[in-house]
C-alpha cells in the first residue's frame, strides 16, 4: 500500500512538473525531453518517442527519439504518414484511440511479419495527443525491447492520463505568442551569431593578411605600414607604435611610430626597463591603462621615463610572444575620450600580437634559410670546383698508369725480340763466314764432296735457327702490337676470347719469365665476343699484374687459373683466381678504392684495382665480386654481356 502511495505521489508530481514545464519551456524538444525524463521515474521509459502531425501536408515529425535499439529519423525530417495497416503510430493517430500490444500479439496480427518499421518491441504502448477541438496533434510511445519489462494496466492508465496532460502543455506550446516570441529570441540569437561570425571573418582576414606580409619580401617600412592597416581595420588606431626587442644588447628600437601629437625618428634605441614598452614586456602580459593607472605606475617606479605623449585618454600594449621568446610590443593609444578602450581591444590586440610574434619569427627563420642557403651554395660550388679538379687529376693519373703499363709492356716485349734476333744475327753472321770459306775453296780448287756437304748443313741449321727465331718475334710483336692497340682504343670489335686470352698472356711474358707460376687458361674454343677487348686485356693484365706484385714472393711457386663460359641469356661468366697470400676483410673492402695499395713506395699506384673495377661495371656492363681470406688466395668473379649493342665510354676512370 505504501508503493502504491509512492507511485501517485510521484505521478501527482509529474503532472505538476509538466504544468510548469508547459509554462516555462519554449521548445517542444525541450519539454518532451523533460516529460521523457520525469516518466523514467514511475515506469520503464528507456525507449520513448513523440511524433506531431501537420495537417496541411499529410505528414509527421518524430521530434523527440529515444530507443536502445533502433535509430530514428531526424526530428526535423517530415515523414508521409502511413495507413493504420502498416503502422501502429499511425493507428492510433488516425484512429484516435490508444493501443497496447505485446510482441505475440503483433506476430500474430502480421503472421509473423513487422507491423511498423524497426523491431518488434515485447511491449508496445501509444497513446494520441488531442487539441481543445479533439483534433490529434500527434501520439506519445513508449515501448520495451526486454521481457522482463511490461506494462501493467495501471501503467496504461497512468500513461494515458500523462498524454491527457502533455496534449494540454503543447496546445500552450504550439500558441503563436510564445511561437512569435520563440522567433523573435531566434532572431536576435541570430544577429549576435552574424555580428560574432562577421567580427570572427575580420580577424581571420587580418590573420591571413599578417601571414602573407610575413611570406612576402617586403621590406620592413611597408611591412609596418601594412600591420598599422590592418590593426585599424579592426579598431580605432589612429595612435600605433611597434617596438622591436633586442635581447643581445637589452634594448628596443621603434621601427615604425604613428602618432597625433608626436613626431619620432624611427630606428632610434632605447634600454629595456625606462617606459611603459618594457613593463609590458617584462611583464610578458597585455595591459591596458588611462591617465589614473599610467600615473600609478609613475608614482611606484615601474615606469620612469615614458614614450611620448603622457596625456593619453587610453591605452593598450600587448607583448609578441612566440615560443617562449619576446619579439617585441604592439601599442595602439588614444587622446580622445570618446575613444575609450576595453578588455575585448586588449584581448584582440594580444590575439593579433601573438600571430605577429609567430610571422616575425617566420621572417627571421625564412632569413637565416635564405642565408644558409646561399652559404651552402658557395660551398657546393667550391666543392663541386674540386671535385672537378679531382676528377681531372684522378683521370690523368689513370692515364698515365695505362701508358706506364704500356711502356712496361714494351720494355719487355723489346727486351723479349732482343734474343731471337740476336739469334738471327749469330746464326747470320756464322753463315756469311762459312759462305767465304766456302768460296775461298773453291777459287783454290780445294772443295771436296765432304767440305760441300758440310758447307749446306751448316746453311740448313743457320736457316732453321733464323726460321725458330724471326717467327717467335714475329708472334711477340703480333701480339704486342694487338693487345697495345686495344689497350688504346675504345672499339667494339668482335674476336675469340680464348685466342685474346693467350695473346695477352704472351704479351705478359716479360713479367712471367723467371716466376714460378703456372697460369691455366679453360675458355672454350667457340667463344666470340662483341666488346671492348682494350678492357678485357685491361683487366686481364691488372688482375695477373696484382697477383704478382701482392699474392707471391718473388721466388714463390704459383697458379693462376683463368676460366670463362657463358652462363645463359647471352652472359659470360668469368672467374681469375690465384693461390697467393690473400688478404683480410679490411684490406678486401679497400681493394677497388682509387689510391689504396699495400705496396707503396714498391711500385703500387693504387689504381690498378680501381680501374678494373670501373671497367667491369662500366664499359662491359657487368658485376664483379671478388673473395679473399689470408693465406687462401684471391678470386674474381665476373658477369658481363657477351654482345655489346652500344658504345658506352670506357669508365676507366
Amino acid at each position: 500500500m505504501e508503493s502504491r502511495l509512492d507511485r501517485l505521489e510521484a505521478v501527482q508530481s509529474m503532472l505538476l512538473e509538466i504544468g510548469q514545464l508547459s509554462a516555462s519551456c519554449t521548445d517542444i524538444t525541450e519539454f518532451i525531453g523533460a516529460v521523457h525524463r520525469a516518466l523514467g521515474r514511475i515506469m520503464y521509459a528507456d525507449n520513448f518517442y513523440v511524433a506531431l502531425a501537420d495537417r496541411e501536408d499529410g505528414t509527421v515529425r518524430f521530434v523527440y527519439f529515444v530507443d536502445t535499439v533502433d535509430q530514428g529519423p531526424s526530428p526535423d525530417e517530415r515523414v508521409t504518414l502511413a495507413s493504420p495497416e502498416q503502422s501502429p503510430t499511425a493507428w492510433v493517430m488516425l484512429n484516435k484511440q490508444a493501443l497496447s500490444m505485446t510482441a505475440e500479439q503483433m506476430r500474430a496480427r502480421e503472421n509473423g511479419r513487422n507491423w511498423g518499421h524497426g523491431s518488434i518491441a515485447e511491449h508496445w504502448m501509444g497513446c494520441p495527443l488531442f487539441d481543445q477541438q479533439h483534433a490529434v496533434l500527434g501520439v506519445i510511445v513508449i515501448q520495451s525491447h526486454l521481457p522482463q519489462h511490461t506494462y501493467s494496466q495501471e501503467d496504461q492508465a497512468l500513461f494515458a492520463l500523462i498524454a491527457n496532460h502533455v496534449s494540454n502543455a503543447l496546445q500552450g506550446l504550439q500558441s503563436m505568442d510564445r511561437l512569435e516570441r520563440a522567433v523573435q529570441e531566434r532572431t536576435r540569437a541570430l544577429a549576435r551569431e552574424v555580428a560574432e561570425r562577421r567580427r570572427a571573418e575580420q580577424i581571420q582576414h587580418a590573420l591571413y593578411q599578417i601571414a602573407d606580409l610575413s611570406a612576402s619580401a617586403v621590406e620592413p617600412e611597408a611591412l609596418a605600414l601594412n600591420l598599422h592597416r590592418i590593426v585599424g581595420e579592426l579598431m580605432v588606431a589612429k595612435n600605433f607604435l611597434i617596438a622591436l626587442a633586442h635581447p643581445a644588447s637589452n634594448e628596443l628600437s621603434v621601427p615604425y611610430y604613428a602618432d597625433e601629437k608626436d613626431s619620432y625618428t624611427p630606428n632610434q634605441r632605447f634600454p629595456i626597463g625606462a617606459g611603459m614598452v618594457s613593463h609590458v614586456l617584462q611583464t610578458r602580459q597585455a595591459q591596458l591603462h588611462d591617465a589614473g593607472s599610467v600615473a600609478r605606475l609613475r608614482a611606484a617606479g615601474k615606469v620612469r621615463e615614458p614614450l611620448g605623449n603622457i596625456d593619453i585618454t587610453s591605452w593598450i600594449g600587448a607583448p609578441m610572444l612566440a615560443h617562449d621568446q619576446a619579439y617585441g610590443v604592439l601599442v595602439v593609444q588614444s587622446y580622445d575620450p570618446a575613444i575609450v578602450y576595453t578588455k575585448n581591444e586588449l584581448d584582440l590586440l594580444a590575439f593579433i600580437a601573438s600571430h605577429v610574434a609567430v610571422a616575425i619569427a617566420r621572417m627571421q627563420a625564412d632569413r637565416a634559410v635564405r642565408n644558409a642557403k646561399e652559404s651552402l651554395e658557395q660551398q657546393n660550388a667550391a666543392l663541386a670546383q674540386a671535385l672537378h679538379q679531382l676528377k681531372d687529376a684522378q683521370s690523368e693519373l689513370v692515364r698515365q698508369e695505362k701508358l706506364a703499363s704500356l711502356g712496361q709492356m714494351v720494355a719487355g716485349i723489346a727486351h723479349e725480340i732482343n734474343t731471337p734476333l740476336g739469334i738471327c744475327v749469330t746464326a747470320t753472321s756464322h753463315l756469311v763466314q762459312e759462305l767465304k770459306l766456302t768460296r775461298e775453296e773453291l777459287a783454290a780448287g780445294t772443295m771436296t764432296e765432304d767440305s760441300l756437304g758440310a758447307f749446306f748443313d751448316v746453311v740448313d741449321q743457320s736457316l732453321r735457327i733464323m726460321t725458330t727465331n724471326t717467327q717467335r718475334a714475329a708472334n711477340l710483336v703480333r701480339s704486342f702490337k694487338q693487345v697495345a692497340v686495344d689497350q688504346s682504343s675504345d672499339d667494339i670489335r668482335s674476336f675469340n676470347l680464348g685466342t685474346y686470352l693467350n695473346e695477352v698472356l704472351l704479351s705478359l711474358q716479360p713479367k712471367l719469365k723467371g716466376r714460378p707460376v703456372k697460369v691455366e687458361v679453360a675458355c672454350p674454343p667457340e667463344l666470340v665476343l662483341d666488346s671492348f677487348p682494350g678492357a678485357v686485356s685491361q683487366i686481364v693484365t691488372n688482375m695477373v699484374v696484382n697477383s704478382l706484385m701482392h699474392g707471391f714472393e718473388r721466388d714463390q711457386a704459383g697458379r693462376i687459373h683463368i676460366r670463362a663460359a657463358l652462363d645463359g641469356d647471352g652472359m659470360v661468366a668469368f672467374e681469375y683466381g690465384d693461390d697467393g697470400a690473400g688478404m683480410d676483410a679490411e684490406t678486401l673492402a679497400k681493394l677497388f678504392d682509387p689510391f689504396f695499395t699495400t705496396k707503396r713506395g714498391n711500385g703500387g699506384s693504387g689504381l690498378g684495382g680501381h680501374i678494373l673495377f670501373n671497367l667491369v661495371t662500366g664499359a662491359l656492363g657487368g658485376t664483379l665480386r671478388v673473395d679473399s681470406s689470408p693465406g687462401q688466395g684471391l678470386r674474381y668473379y665476373l658477369r658481363f654481356p657477351q654482345k655489346i649493342r652500344k658504345t658506352p665510354v670506357l669508365a676507366a676512370a
